[in-house]
């Protein structure tokens, strides 16, 4: 068990299997379509055990407007402390400096001391809000369902507040089984709920204010039964307040972290809920 004895390895489809197990096994909330959305559009590093076992995991996902998201950072308990988070974030790091890409990450406050050593700087600070059994009523409101064939339109809204190209990303949610996601009349907002491995997962969510944001909040609620995580920023204390009235609590807080120059490290006026620390 030597980390010495662990052998580099670049995941393929054929590793979704062994890639959830990871993930699992640490209690996170990512699926098989996550997995596959990292590996077929961007690059996820790995080790393996002399036993052939994936032990640790990173990833790497390039976006448009000249940044990457760094994630899937995971490492199995009994080969923790060896050092090998640090290689595989640097692995991660220098694919998407090689593509000219500012490498950015969501990371928990221990992660970020680290990372800060490494020449992260701290942006935007957010929390993860999580529900048990969450139960809303539909609001009255103009908001029309939505799928694969208005991704442009949700695109142009995303691309506006988060300051960042996600096509594939919402490509990849809408295309999704049991994914639901609703455009305000407007065309200027909307939100994506989708199935997670513990959790449905609310967000992205875009407005043209806060108003406006609770009112698709509310709407993405309504359509879920059972337990819910979505990933709030901090300024938007109206919808923090909104969810603790409904049952929501904080699970834990975030930050957003970037090395070099990142327009989403600022937040945005129009974002309201993220996609997932996994994808900004």
């Amino acid at each position: 068990m030597d980390a010495d004895r662990l052998t580099p390895h670049t995941l393929a489809a054929a590793d979704i299997a062994d890639a959830l197990a990871l993930s699992d096994a640490a209690g996170w909330n990512q699926t098989a379509e996550d997995w596959a959305l990292f590996i077929h559009h961007g690059h996820v590093f790995g080790r393996r055990s002399a036993r052939g076992e994936l032990v640790a995991t990173g990833a790497a996902l390039p976006y448009g407007e000249g940044q990457g998201w760094i994630s899937m950072v995971l490492v199995a308990q009994a080969f923790r402390h060896r050092g090998l988070a640090s290689e595989l974030l640097h692995d991660s790091m220098a694919w998407l400096r090689a593509r000219g890409l500012t490498p950015v990450l969501d990371a928990t406050p221990a992660g970020a001391q680290v990372y800060q050593r490494l020449g992260f700087m701290p942006g935007m600070a957010f929390e993860r809000w999580e529900h048990a059994q969450v139960s809303v009523p539909a609001p009255r409101a103009d908001l029309r369902r939505v799928g694969l064939p208005d991704l442009d339109d949700l695109v142009a809204a995303d691309t506006r507040a988060s300051r960042v190209g996600r096509r594939v990303l919402l490509h990849s949610f809408l295309q999704r089984p049991g994914t639901q996601a609703w455009i305000s009349a407007d065309g200027q907002g909307f939100v994506i709920a989708r199935a997670g491995r513990r959790a449905a997962q609310v967000g992205p969510l875009v407005a043209a204010d806060e108003a406006a944001a609770a009112t698709l909040l509310q709407q993405a609620l309504a359509g879920l039964h059972g337990p819910v995580f979505l990933d709030l920023p901090q300024r938007w204390r109206t919808l923090a307040a909104y969810l603790g009235e409904h049952g929501f609590r904080l699970q834990r807080p975030f930050v957003r972290m970037a090395r070099g120059d990142a327009p989403a490290l600022a937040g945005s006026e129009h974002l309201f809920v993220l996609a997932g620390p996994e994808f900004g």
